[in-house]
């Protein structure tokens, strides 16, 4: 039997799991690992300038495509402890990451040695597993048994604890006939399938909710085949948005308290049966369950057995990974099709369209203020992007007011962290995507709070030739708390504006708005721009174009918005606030999906 290190062992097994990408950061406990990982050089590694960014950016990549598992690395005590926020994120959106940290001897871990600290029962609420391996023949069976969690049932992110004599430990272990373990997902029967066309054939206003469940299962093809053979109208989730297209005459718009369209809302309260696929009933999709529910049936389709009847109890339940549910579900239809047995829902179908082409139910975005308003910067990136332009985005109202205004047209081209939303994810995330993928467009977008929060990560891109553009949406403000403050009858501590004594005169950085975010943005080796008025976005984007190409480093355009922008919002789907003006003509609104040629 072959003799090795443990941490040769863990090396070996991760190549045979299919990776091929790490990011992290090393550190005394870490570095019999890290000693392994240089002799094979199998596996590519991304020195983050945080070990929170690294979570983030392992994040981004397996987000990034069907298949991909991100590895973030860190040293023992804060290192670990800088990655619980990436593993809470990841595990909120069943997103399967894999966290290896060091740890002290094991001889020492009672004795309160230096950076010791319980990280596997610190990461077991926010994780499918944690463990701290003490015996080193155990490591590559820790590692085979990681990777098998990470990909069975909901997906989601493991952390793996290796004490610094475990790792330095020789064990025998024969790489050479190591396999994966089987993957289990559950799957639906044909006998539940047929019982959720029954109930759905029974319904007269039928819509699916699509969910993140589909995008990670790699089944938005099924779902579009799905629709088209029920001419069912589709809702995506925030998570699930880009599993239909938004042009796809069958997208009836997202439904949310806000990050949501009008035309979405209002179609799923007309709506009255909802087939949830993939999804979790999250608070801001739903508002309250008296509301969302009142009038209307439901069947819920999940990989987690414990989601069903988590936030309302459905009609019927359907316990399945999302891929094996709609393969069911289009086999089903196309028979039932084809003996003339579904119903024609072509009139509800064209209901649905008409709100989303009707003015009633689109907000203007054709704005000349300068400062600019932010629903101008997301047209002005409607006229510029194509339809293959991947977004990552993270929280605030620059992601909310990007989700009611921007086009998606395909899984994985809105990339989100739903349920966390922790600020300063976006610049790691990007940088992960762009690490998963060399070609795709990437756009990021952020407001200036939560670009500021992991800002250092930008060196990452210059060193590693990471290029991506990113959108800074600049209003000098926390603007989502500014803006729920009002509840409150205040505005307290939310204002990041200052005069900066170093900013030259005429530029806006003088004009109170704080921080010089590109004489930051230069100083971390990459490029930047600032842009005051509409008509200076797009030729800023083509520079930005030309400078990745020419610099192979990420380009931030700084958009400097005007202070207080209050973006649609409520606290029910039948009581959104708009504090701007609705479209008047088409001119209002050039860029809206439904109008477009």
């Amino acid at each position: 039997m072959p003799k090795m290190k443990a941490a040769m062992a863990a090396v070996l097994v991760m190549e045979k799991e299919g990776v091929t990408q790490a990011f992290g950061v090393p550190g005394a406990a870490i570095n019999p690992l890290y000693a392994q990982l240089r002799e094979r050089g199998t596996i590519g590694h991304i020195l983050a300038r945080h070990v929170e960014g690294a979570s983030h950016m392992a994040e981004g990549y397996t987000r990034a495509a069907p298949g991909h598992i991100g590895v973030c690395i860190g040293t023992s005590g804060p290192a670990g402890t800088d990655m619980i926020t990436g593993l809470y994120s990841a595990q909120a959106d069943s997103i399967p990451i894999l966290c290896i940290t060091g740890q002290a001897p094991r001889a020492r871990l009672h004795k309160e040695d230096f950076q010791a600290v319980d990280i596997a029962s610190i990461a077991r609420p926010v994780t499918k597993w944690a463990t701290t391996v003490l015996e080193p023949a155990q490591v590559p069976r820790a590692f085979q048994q990681a990777f098998h969690l990470m990909r069975s049932g909901r997906p989601g992110p493991v952390l793996i604890d290796l004490p610094f004599d475990v790792m330095q430990a020789e064990i025998e272990f024969d790489i050479d006939t190591y396999e994966p373990l089987p993957v289990y997902k559950p799957a639906a029967t044909r006998r539940q399938i047929e019982k959720a066309l029954e109930m759905l054939d029974s319904a007269e206003r039928p819509l699916i909710v699509a969910g993140g469940g589909i995008i990670n299962a790699d089944a938005s093809d099924l779902l579009v085949a799905f629709a088209e053979l029920t001419g069912i109208p589709v809702i995506p989730t925030l998570m699930g948005w880009g599993s239909i297209p938004d042009d796809h005459p069958l997208m009836a718009g997202m439904c949310g308290l806000q990050t949501s369209h009008r035309y979405g809302n209002a179609n799923l309260l007309a709506s009255d049966f909802v087939l949830g696929i993939g999804n979790r009933w999250a608070n801001r999709h739903t508002g309250s369950p008296e509301v969302y529910c009142k009038g209307r049936r439901f069947i819920h389709v999940d990989i987690e057995p414990t989601q069903i009847g988590r936030v309302f109890a459905p009609d019927y339940g359907i316990v399945s990974d999302a891929r094996a549910a709609l393969t069911l579900f289009v086999d089903v239809a196309r028979e039932w099709r084809a003996a003339g047995r579904l119903k024609d829902r072509s009139a509800w179908a064209a209901e649905c369209r008409a709100r989303k082409a009707s003015l009633a139910y689109l907000r203007k975005t054709n704005f000349d203020h300068v400062p600019m308003k932010p629903q101008r910067v997301y047209q002005c990136m409607n006229e510029v992007f194509g339809r293959d332009v991947t977004y990552v985005s993270t929280i605030g109202l620059s992601q909310i007011a990007g989700a009611q205004f921007l086009h998606v047209y395909g899984p994985r081209q809105w990339i989100n962290c739903g349920q966390a939303g922790p600020l300063g994810w976006t610049v790691p995330a990007a940088l992960g995507v762009r690490a998963a993928d060399p070609k795709r467009p990437i756009v990021a977008l952020s407001g200036d709070y939560d670009f500021q929060f992991m800002i250092e990560e930008l060196a990452v891109g210059a060193q590693f030739k990471l290029p991506y553009l990113h959108i800074l949406v600049n209003n000098s403000y926390l603007g989502l708390i500014r803006q729920a403050q009002r509840g409150f009858d205040m505005d307290y501590c939310v204002q990041l504006g200052f005069e900066n004594i170093n900013a030259p005169v005429g530029e806006a950085a003088a004009q109170g708005y704080g921080v010089d975010h590109v004489k930051v943005v230069e100083g971390l080796g990459c490029k930047a721009l600032r842009v005051h008025r509409a008509e200076e976005l797009a030729p800023a984007i083509r520079q930005a174009q030309d400078w990745m190409t020419q610099h192979q480093v990420p380009v931030v355009i700084e958009v400097i918005l005007e202070r207080v922008t209050n973006i649609a919002m409520g606290t029910e789907i039948d009581n959104i606030v708009e504090f701007e003006d609705l479209a008047a003509d088409k001119a209002d609104v050039p860029t809206a999906v439904a109008l477009l040629d």
